[in-house]
């Protein structure tokens, strides 16, 4: 890593008063320790000050930053204005973050989000009138999910890391998880074993699926992984790690699950493995049992191996079960393995505690009933175990568990499944629901809060409204919020845009039976049904009460154009009210058929393509809907053509079929992205539309069974194709928004209206 640059370059390079993702800066700072010390040395400071200065370039120097001691063991903030400068004190980086956060949101009505962000900070900043303290009710602040680092942040680099770091500490995320690198880990475990390369071709998955390789659920699919991948990726782990650690975080590192080589078989042909499958699709996985001997072995070694190359916090992440069933439902045999997942954490790290995701509570709930779950959860010390209720906002399991009986557990919200771009969340819930928790008299050993989500950037809203939170102890109320959270977005107040907020809040941010909002029927493969294998467009909302939330942001518009957040979210709302009209289209051609009226069935055919190419247009205005900047992003980390070749086959891969072409999880990660819809949706429609215009001018009937068939080669020749996308916007967002407006509001309201 660099040394620290001076001032002079720091604000050349960042000139723009916008914290977004594509702020770059390539100074970076020693770890430093976390600690609730008073001492205020530049040791201590600097990667608080770096933070600053990338954030608020042009008014860095405006901000004082000083540590304070934790109060009670919680963390702490204040914010507080001295002889013309806004003091800054936390106790360690993060709350000291936090307060900047603080400042800029309640005192210059100023946002930063992944999809907009709005610092158009006066000269003179305002002063605080009286001293701010906030202390945390929550000894950790948990982000991610093991899903995230690919639905999300598969092809992040350093750049987008450090953006995404200076996010987290701004919203109080003190333990976030920590997964990049780790295969290189695994690599010098097993070749220490006498594995060789060869042999781990067929046990790591390409880049775009190892929270499944992590998790134990697949071996290999998408690979062979490059040698090249493992160490950049090692490195910027480091340069994750650093940062992370350097404001005060801990984050939490991967333990040893038992998942091994398939080749280890035969390397150890005495070896207790036990073969699991997780989907079809995939090749059995092959774990090693905790009573044989080289799992705690295996686990030590991968515990050293990991702290020589990237230190420790002591806290550690397994999930033996994740998705999987375990082999026996008896208490002693669950006791056992839970134990020996822990010794051979500790085994290396006496400090260790084991972070482990309660989402198995969940997913297998028919298996784990109270007797298995005590014996999972009691065979480790209380303080040695902390629980992620990974889903608590939707199905919230320490409600179900006696608070998981001793163990310490996190509040999380999930949101998002697959990284999905449809608006949804329960807003109610998340603004109520931990306090409420917090306070309960079952509540157990609540001990933090957090964010799981699959996937980020998109929802913003959702994600904001969670974080506030992180600093309070009661309810949000949510109306008041909401008008304070459209001022600072959009940059001043607007009531058509407070009315519009408040729609969304009952209809598509309302609690709902869905677990991620209704999907497009564009996104799924071509058929006459309203839902289709991975799509589901059951609205639990009214459509057209949709339509006025639309009405009301558009007019806005003029008052509020010029502001990134409003510029996002006129275009996110317009493709939602679009996505949503797509299932009139769709269910007025599929009577057309059942009517056998072929002039009618190609009038509103060719309207629904129409329809998939204006999205396309809309979206292509927004960076955060480009399939050409994922599709760029994988490419850039290949050394050779090969390499670039895999990892874009990657790329189209996950967001499209996931597996094979016969894979069921395909359209579990759609998108809706300007270049998947006119290059692979609109493409799959028409396709439709010819076939079936061609039985109709017949009089035969179609056999969707022979069209699905025929259309899963396309789709397999579309993964592993390498056509270009613009990785670049095109057009402006409210003009082209404004301009769907136009075209399609009256259109669409008849169409409800006419149910």
């Amino acid at each position: 890593m660099q040394g620290a640059r001076s001032i002079v370059l720091l604000l050349i390079l960042f000139s723009s008063a916008c914290a977004r993702k594509n702020t770059s800066s390539n100074t970076s700072s020693e770890a430093a320790s976390k600690t609730s010390a008073t001492l205020n040395t530049d040791a201590s400071t600097k990667p608080v000050y770096d933070l600053i200065k990338r954030v608020v370039p042009t008014h860095a120097s405006h901000f004082v930053a000083e540590f304070i001691p934790q109060e009670e063991g919680k963390d702490v903030f204040e914010v507080e204005s001295s002889n013309g400068k806004i003091i800054l004190r936390g106790n360690n980086g993060v709350s000291i973050a936090s307060a900047l956060n603080h400042y800029l949101k309640y005192y210059t009505h100023s946002s930063i989000t992944w999809n907009g962000s709005n610092l158009n900070l006066p000269q003179q900043l305002p002063a605080v009138p009286q001293k701010v303290r906030n202390v945390s009710p929550y000894k950790y602040r948990y982000y991610l999910n093991y899903c995230t680092f690919n639905y999300t942040m598969s092809w992040w680099d350093w750049e987008r890391w450090q953006w995404e770091i200076d996010w987290m500490a701004m919203n109080g995320i003190n333990m976030p998880l920590a997964l990049t690198g780790q295969n290189a880990i695994h690599r010098r475990v097993y070749k220490s074993m006498g594995l060789t390369d060869k042999d781990l071709e067929s046990f790591f998955s390409g880049p775009a699926y190892f929270a499944w390789f992590w998790m134990g659920n697949l071996d290999a699919w998408g690979g062979p992984l490059p040698v090249s991948w493992m160490d950049s990726h090692e490195a910027l782990q480091k340069q994750i790690l650093e940062r992370e650690r350097g404001l005060g975080m801990t984050p939490i590192l991967p333990a040893f699950t038992g998942h091994v080589p398939p080749a280890f078989k035969d390397k150890f042909p005495q070896a207790n493995l036990k073969k699991t499958n997780w989907d079809e699709m995939f090749p059995d996985v092959f774990l090693l049992d905790p009573d044989d001997p080289m799992f705690v072995e295996i686990g030590k070694k991968f515990i050293e191996e990991e702290i020589k190359a990237f230190g420790t916090d002591h806290l550690y992440t397994s999930d033996t079960f994740n998705e999987n069933r375990p082999p026996s439902s008896d208490s002693t045999f669950l006791n056992n393995i839970s134990q020996k997942v822990y010794q051979s954490m500790a085994a290396a790290d006496p400090k260790a505690t084991w972070i482990m995701q309660g989402w198995l509570f969940h997913f297998s709930r028919d298996f784990w009933k109270t007797p298995q779950i005590q014996a999972m959860l009691n065979a480790v010390p209380d303080d040695k175990m902390i629980i992620l209720d990974l889903w608590s906002e939707k199905n919230p399991m320490w409600q179900k568990t006696e608070a998981y009986y001793g163990k310490p557990w996190i509040w999380n919200m999930l949101h998002n499944f697959g990284g999905n771009v449809n608006m949804y969340g329960l807003m109610d819930r998340v603004a109520t629901e931990p306090a409420k928790a917090l306070h309960h008299a079952q509540k157990g050993k609540l001990t933090g809060i957090g964010l799981t989500p699959e996937a980020i950037e998109q929802n913003p809203v959702m994600y904001e409204l969670m974080m506030e939170n992180a600093w309070r102890d009661t309810p949000i109320e949510l109306t008041s919020w909401l008008q304070g959270y459209t001022r600072r977005r959009y940059g001043k107040e607007n009531a058509a845009a407070n009315k519009a907020l408040e729609i969304l809040r009952r209809t598509v941010y309302a609690d709902s039976v869905t677990s991620g909002g209704p999907e497009s029927i564009v996104a799924g493969r071509p058929t006459f049904s309203r839902n289709t294998g991975g799509v589901t467009t059951n609205f639990t909302y009214e459509p057209l009460e949709l339509v006025n939330a639309w009405d009301n942001l558009m007019a806005a518009s003029n008052d509020l154009q010029a502001s990134e957040g409003y510029q996002f979210d006129i275009v996110d709302l317009t493709r939602q009210v679009l996505a949503n009209y797509a299932t009139q289209v769709q269910q007025q051609f599929a009577q057309d058929y059942q009517k056998k009226d072929l002039a009618a069935f190609k009038k509103h055919s060719a309207e629904f393509i129409s329809l998939i190419e204006d999205m396309d247009r809309l979206l292509a205005t927004q960076e955060d809907f480009l399939l050409g900047r994922w599709l760029n992003s994988a490419k850039s980390w290949g050394t050779t053509s090969d390499e670039k070749k895999l990892y874009e086959m990657n790329a189209r891969n996950l967001i499209t079929l996931w597996g094979d072409k016969d894979s069921k999880l395909r359209e579990y990660a759609n998108r809706q992205w300007s270049g998947l819809l006119n290059g692979y949706y609109k493409k799959r429609w028409q396709q439709y539309f010819d076939y079936v215009t061609a039985q109709m001018a017949k009089g035969q009937e179609i056999n969707q069974k022979v069209f699905d068939e025929k259309i899963k080669n396309w789709e397999w020749q579309w993964v592993n194709s390498s056509e270009a996308y613009p990785d670049k916007t095109a057009g402006s967002s409210v003009p082209v928004a404004q301009e769907m407006y136009r075209k399609y509001n009256q259109t669409i309201k008849s169409s409800y209206k006419a149910q």
